[in-house]
């Protein structure tokens, strides 16, 4: 697998529109094929329902139905598919027509190298003089430097500040320095506290996914007691698959995914694009058993998603997190690899939020069709 580079902000492509190619054909293709084995997997982790909705416009509506969703007909006779782990109980309703509503209170700006340009000279471009240290010190990588975040969220709260002012300037080199440096940061956190095993790495890409400032850094978090909750389901997840069905959650994760047409494997982890996702384009990068997140395989399977999430989808703010299990030998924690998860937040300039009340209480709704993404990917 090769990672690309990249240049300035103002010559990347244009994001991608939102397929309306629906999974269902491919997908029910792609199961109908499987032989006895996979079949018996697949059906194990996954619940497949295609949904068909009927709805009756007015005549009036016709001329708008066809400029906005491309024909009455498409709005007539709806095409609904959903997914559901029965591992995990994640679930994702694909809807590709929702990816063409019209969308009131749209920013009519789109310039975001001028965004990201304007606000050159923020806290983090001298974060020694503009972020307090965590009483360690601070660690120094090749393209970053650690500072305590100001606000904390758990007892030991980093921010690994990127050298490079724009959030959307990586490479792989960069993405390599992020995994090594924010480990060192968790070491040395652990070098005062012990007891603090529990490490998570996120990565909030821009104000529509929740960063606060431009400036192009993440954030590496370390606490005791249980797991951050997340990671501590999918644990739990885990070892109630394994006493039930004799094997491990994720490689089966990987397995499903690969004989479904979903997965690309690389030298030491598999990017997947996900059958269940939490909202647009999401992926995960899944290492071996007890791997380091560290592992040269791993990190350029984590820097290839997310060069062509940025390059080839348009994807432009993003959440990334990394889970694995504590950094300190513990029980029920066997089996669990490496998972790096990254969703596409939306158009950065979009007003209207991506998440509502299905995402918060019902089901996550998606338009992305995942075989369109790992094509992208591939």
């Amino acid at each position: 697998m090769n990672a690309e580079g990249t240049g300035p902000a103002d010559q990347r492509p244009p994001r991608a529109a939102a397929t309306l190619q629906p999974v269902e054909d491919e997908l029910r293709r792609r199961i109908e094929g499987l032989d006895a084995g996979a079949r018996t997997r697949v059906d194990r982790l996954f619940e497949v329902r295609v949904e068909h909705g009927e709805t009756d416009p007015p005549a009036t509506m016709a001329a708008w139905l066809r400029t906005t969703f491309g024909s009455v007909e498409a709005v007539k006779h709806q095409t609904i598919v959903k997914v559901a782990n029965r591992a995990t109980l994640e679930a994702t309703i694909f809807a590709p027509l929702r990816a063409r509503r019209p969308q009131d209170g749209s920013s009519t700006s789109s310039d975001l190298a001028s965004a990201i340009a304007e606000t050159v000279g923020d806290p983090f471009c001298d974060p020694r003089a503009s972020t307090p240290a965590n009483t360690f010190g601070r660690v120094r990588g090749e393209h970053m430097t650690s500072g305590a975040n100001a606000a904390m969220a758990d007892r030991h709260h980093g921010v690994l500040v990127f050298d490079t002012h724009d959030p959307l300037a990586f490479d792989a080199a960069l993405v390599a320095d992020l995994f090594a440096t924010g480990r060192a940061w968790a070491e040395r956190a652990r070098e005062e506290d012990p007891d603090a095993v529990n490490y998570l790495l996120i990565w909030n890409c821009l104000w529509r996914a929740g960063g606060s400032i431009i400036h192009g850094h993440a954030q590496a978090l370390l606490g005791a007691g249980s797991h951050y909750a997340a990671v501590e389901r999918f644990r739990r997840d885990a070892n109630a698959y394994r006493a039930a069905h004799g094997t491990e959650l994720a490689s089966d994760l990987v397995a499903a995914h690969r004989d479904l047409g979903l997965a690309i494997d690389g030298s030491g982890a598999t990017i997947v694009a996900h059958l269940t996702p939490s909202k647009e384009h999401e992926v995960l990068i899944i290492g071996a058993a007890g791997a380091d997140e560290r592992e040269a395989g791993f990190v350029e399977a984590v820097s290839r998603s997310l060069i062509g999430l940025r390059d080839r989808i348009g994807v432009r703010a993003f959440n990334l997190a990394l889970w694995r299990p504590p950094l300190a030998a513990a029980d029920g924690w066997d089996g669990m690899p490496p998972i790096v998860r990254i969703v596409d937040r939306g158009d950065p300039f979009s007003r209207p939020s991506d998440i509502g009340a299905m995402e918060l209480y019902g089901t996550p709704i998606v338009a992305a069709d995942p075989y369109a993404l790992i094509a992208a990917l591939s």
